[in-house]
C-alpha cells in the first residue's frame, strides 16, 4: 500500500493502514473486485468501535430517556447526555446547552430557519446564500422568505471556487439579517474563510449560519474560534450513523427562539389552552429522541478524537491534492474549481461523458463515487453542467485508491468510446 511519505507533506505520517483495520466494510468485494469506497461526503463508512457500541446500547441498555426512575433509563440518560458533553467538548463550544441533537444538517438548518428566522425576519430583510450551498442550506430560507417577506440574494464564488469576499462586502447592508454560508463545498470541496465571513457579517448586525457537514469530519473546529452564530453537521458523515446530527447555537440566541416541534420532552408545564416550554437545548428536542444514534454518535466522536487531527489533515489534503494532479492528466477531465483550497473533495466532468455513465462504468470497477448534481443545482449553473462525478476521501483511502480512479477513468474511456 502507497503511504504518505509517498506524498511527504505533514510531519506526522498518518497510519492510514492502521485506520482501515478499524472499518470492516472496507474489506468486502464489489462485483469480484476489492471495494474503493471514494463517497465519503455523501455518507462515511462506520468503524468497528460505533457498530459495537450501538450493539450494545441495545443489546445491555435500551430504554428511554428522561423522566425515568428505574436503572436502565438512568443509564440510559446519563449516557444520552454524556454525548451532549462530549460534542460540546469535539467541536468547541462554550457550553453543552449550546448543543441541539437533530436528525442531522438538513434538520439543523431547517430549525433555524424555521424557528430564528420565522420569529426575526420581516419584510424587506434579506439573507445571503452562497452560490455553493447545499439545498439543504438555500431551500429552507427560501421558504422562510416567502413567509415573512425577507428577500434571499445570492453570494457570487470566483471560478477559482472560492467565495468572492469582495462581493459579498458589497452585498452587506443594514437589511443584512442572515447569512448562511457553508464552511466546506461538498461538491468542489472549496473551504470558505469562516472567521473573516463572521466578523464582516456581525459588523452590520448579521447573524452567520454555517453548514458544517463537510468540515466537521475533515478540519479541526473550533467554534468559539470562528465565532458563528449557528453552526450545524451530521454523524453520519462523521463516521457515526445515520438519522443524528448536532445543531449549535449561542445560548443567547438558542434562548430567544421559539419552540421548533411540539411535543413531550420540550415543554415546563402544559395546559388546555397553552403552554410554557423547556429552556435550550430540551426546547428543540420534542420526542423520543434517537437514543441508539445518539449512543453510535458519541462512539464516533470518542473514536475519532483520538486521532491526530494534524496528521490527518495534512494527509487528506495532500491525498486530494495528488488526486487532482493525477486526475487532470487523464484526456477530457476537467476539475471544478480547481484554484480553491479544499477539503478532500473533487468534482469533474469528462467530455462527452455523462456523469452517470462513467459512475456505471467505475461501479463494475468495485470504484464507489457520486454522480449527479449533489443536491447544488445553482452551482451546477454557475459552472455550467449539469452533473459532475464526485470524489471523496476520508481517514481510510489510499494512494492505491486513488491510482484506481485513474485507472478506471482510462476503462470508462475505452467502453464509452470517448
Amino acid at each position: 500500500m502507497t503511504t504518505l511519505t509517498a506524498i511527504g507533506r505533514t510531519a506526522t505520517p498518518w497510519d492510514v493502514a492502521r485506520v482501515r483495520a478499524d472499518f470492516p466494510i472496507l474489506s468486502r468485494e464489489v462485483h469480484g473486485r476489492p471495494l474503493v469506497y471514494l463517497d465519503s461526503a455523501a455518507t462515511a463508512q462506520k468503524p468497528r468501535a460505533v457498530i459495537d457500541a450501538i450493539s450494545r446500547y441495545y443489546e445491555t441498555g435500551n430504554a428511554n430517556v428522561h423522566r425515568g426512575v428505574h436503572a436502565l433509563s438512568q443509564e440510559a440518560t446519563n449516557g444520552y447526555e454524556a454525548v451532549r458533553v462530549l460534542a460540546s467538548r469535539f467541536l468547541g463550544a462554550a457550553s453543552p446547552h449550546e448543543i441541539v441533537f437533530t436528525s442531522g444538517t438538513t434538520a439543523g438548518l431547517n430549525l433555524v430557519a424555521q424557528s430564528y428566522g420565522g420569529s426575526t425576519l420581516r419584510p424587506g430583510d434579506e439573507i445571503l446564500v452562497s452560490e455553493m450551498e447545499h439545498h439543504s442550506n438555500l431551500v429552507p430560507w427560501q421558504l422562510v422568505a416567502e413567509r415573512t417577506g425577507a428577500a434571499v440574494r445570492p453570494i457570487p464564488i470566483m471560478e477559482s471556487g472560492g467565495l468572492d469576499l469582495a462581493a459579498f462586502e458589497k452585498l452587506l447592508s443594514g437589511r443584512t439579517r442572515i447569512v448562511a454560508v457553508t464552511h466546506a463545498s461538498n461538491v468542489i470541496g472549496a473551504i470558505n474563510p469562516i472567521n473573516a465571513i463572521a466578523a464582516m457579517a456581525h459588523e452590520v448586525g448579521a447573524v452567520v449560519v454555517v453548514d458544517g457537514a463537510q468540515s466537521a469530519p475533515h478540519l479541526r473546529v473550533d467554534l468559539q474560534a470562528i465565532d458563528c452564530d449557528f453552526f450545524t453537521c451530521s454523524g453520519h458523515k462523521l463516521y457515526g450513523p445515520t438519522g443524528i446530527g448536532l445543531l449549535y447555537g449561542k445560548y443567547t440566541l438558542l434562548e430567544q427562539m421559539p419552540p421548533w416541534q411540539g411535543g413531550g420532552g420540550m415543554i415546563r408545564d402544559v395546559r388546555i389552552d397553552r403552554s410554557t416550554f423547556a429552556p435550550p437545548p430540551e426546547r428543540f428536542e420534542a420526542g423520543t429522541p434517537p437514543i441508539a444514534e445518539v449512543v453510535g454518535l458519541g462512539a464516533a466522536i470518542e473514536y475519532v478524537m483520538q486521532w491526530d487531527w494534524e496528521a490527518l489533515v495534512g494527509y487528506e489534503q495532500d491525498l486530494v491534492a495528488e488526486a487532482a494532479q493525477r486526475l487532470a492528466k487523464v484526456p477530457g477531465v476537467r476539475i471544478l474549481g480547481e484554484g480553491a483550497d479544499r477539503v478532500s473533495v473533487l468534482s469533474f466532468v469528462m467530455e462527452g461523458i455523462h456523469p452517470h455513465d462513467a459512475g456505471t462504468v467505475l461501479d463494475t470497477l468495485g470504484i464507489a463515487v457520486r454522480a449527479g448534481h449533489h443536491c447544488c443545482q445553482p452551482l451546477m449553473r454557475r459552472f455550467g453542467v449539469p452533473a459532475t462525478i464526485r470524489a471523496s476521501f476520508g481517514a481510510y483511502n489510499t494512494l492505491d485508491e486513488v491510482e484506481a480512479l485513474v485507472s478506471g477513468l482510462g476503462q470508462v474511456r475505452r467502453v464509452l468510446g470517448a
